[in-house]
């Protein structure tokens, strides 16, 4: 029996978001509530997103064996059994080098999961539902972070406000939430969802598998002025991720120690609806503001609006606010401008670093490199704020945007400029599978 995409596109894509927040994101502020200072905070969720990044050198596994809904159900479902595993031994002695045992082998699975899902939307669907999906899937993605950095933050500073549960209960309840609602998702496409077919370069064996990925690295670095588009890959959001982990961190420190002072409750609330909102009206305005000028022209433009309004966090931090309004406007202008400014990025990647033999390969490798830099600029930047202070660090992170207007630049269009109709761009994107056509 056929069935809509309707019924799973939401929820596959839904999924795999809140899986790479829940690992990535709000673990950091879960270490945060437990008693981690910000430099192991930030270290710990920022060595999270390795599986992510690298995944491409996993995908042709999920191409060879069974079926690519087989491997969405299994992911699933230890990725529920996992969150639930955690809840369980959170109190427990040496809970804490287990729990993160646990979130790096859970971070792998994630990482297949993603796979396989992009694996079943492509080939499952024909070029122009793919095209017609785009949508529902970009903004299911993007309900996953309103979710997990919203609404689950939100009720873990309830429960300890209202409740009176310590830390570690609250965290528990919000695990337990996040495991029956994978778990229940797992059921649905068990239901649903369509096997997805063996795309047509399907690797027939681990040697074939390994040999192809190393013809796509070998013209990968033969492509023409490649070292300035990898510098561009790596440094283009240098300063977005110096501040991702921070940022809330900052929101939530207490004012005599240069934070905001504000609730888990609050936090939730500026971060999952005011600032999500504002990612997704970025990313909009963004994409129909490249697709009228096309894109080399205004680059460097969008570089500018990526870079510039982090200077909100600096007078924020100088002026230490108390208005909920006034900080919500902060928060607001620098996620409009993260959205406006990394459309900018990805069409970039998709027109110019990865036209070739392995087009979709080569664009994993870019968005590998956005990720290499989010995870080490994120293992980094709480032990540079803990030396340096609030004010202090976010003038590190503005001088940090230097290096992105230089390779912005001077970065290389060998292409001609295809149109592209651009969609809002997930709050922490992938690295794109290698099924992806």
């Amino acid at each position: 029996m056929n069935r809509s995409p309707l019924t799973w596109v939401p929820t596959g894509y839904f999924a795999m978001a809140m899986g790479y927040m829940m690992l990535t994101s709000v673990t950091s502020i879960m270490f945060k509530n437990l008693g981690m200072d910000n430099g192991r905070a930030a270290q710990y969720s920022s060595m999270l997103i390795l599986a992510y990044t690298i995944k491409p050198l996993f995908a042709p596994v999920v191409e060879m064996y069974r079926t690519k809904k087989f491997f969405v159900l299994v992911t699933q479902l230890l990725l529920g059994l996992g969150f639930g595993a955690v809840a369980l031994v959170m109190g427990m002695p040496g809970s804490m080098a287990l729990m993160m045992t646990m979130f790096w082998i859970m971070s792998f699975i994630g990482a297949t999961m993603d796979i396989a899902s992009d694996g079943v939307y492509v080939t499952s669907l024909s070029s122009r539902s793919q095209s017609l999906y785009c949508g529902v899937q970009s903004l299911s993605w993007n309900i996953g972070p309103v979710v997990a950095s919203g609404v689950l933050v939100y009720l873990s500073g309830r429960l300890h406000t209202d409740l009176g549960m310590d830390w570690m209960g609250a965290w528990r309840v919000v695990f337990i939430a996040v495991a029956a609602l994978l778990l229940a998702i797992t059921a649905w496409h068990w239901r649903v969802m369509p096997d997805g077919a063996r795309a047509a370069d399907t690797p027939q064996s681990l040697g074939h598998a390994a040999l192809i990925l190393r013809d796509a690295f070998k013209t990968f670095f033969e492509k023409r002025g490649v070292w300035m588009m990898v510098a561009f890959a790596l440094l283009y959001r240098v300063s977005i991720g110096l501040l991702e982990k921070i940022g809330p961190f900052f929101m939530v420190d207490p004012v005599e120690k240069g934070g905001l002072g504000m609730s888990n409750e609050l936090l939730g609330i500026v971060y999952g609806t005011y600032g999500l909102l504002a990612v997704l009206a970025g990313s909009l305005v963004g994409g129909w503001y490249v697709a009228k000028r096309g894109l080399k022209p205004v680059l460097f433009t969008l570089c500018c609006v990526l870079n510039i309004p982090i200077a909100t966090f600096l007078l924020m931090a100088i002026y230490q606010p108390s208005s909920l309004w006034v900080i919500g406007a902060g928060v607001v202008v620098e996620k409009f401008s993260f959205g406006f400014g990394s459309v900018g990025f990805m069409i970039y990647l998709m027109q110019q670093l990865a036209p070739g033999k392995y087009t979709t390969t080569h664009y994993a490798f870019g968005t590998g490199l956005m990720g290499m830099c989010g995870m080490l600029t994120g293992m980094v930047s709480g032990h540079l704020q803990q030396a340096m202070g609030y004010t202090s660090y976010f003038w590190l992170v503005m001088a940090a945007t230097l290096p992105s207007f230089l390779v912005t630049w001077y970065v290389p269009f060998h292409n001609d400029e295809a149109p592209t109709v651009a969609k809002p761009e997930p709050l922490q994107p992938t690295a794109v599978s290698s099924s992806v056509p």
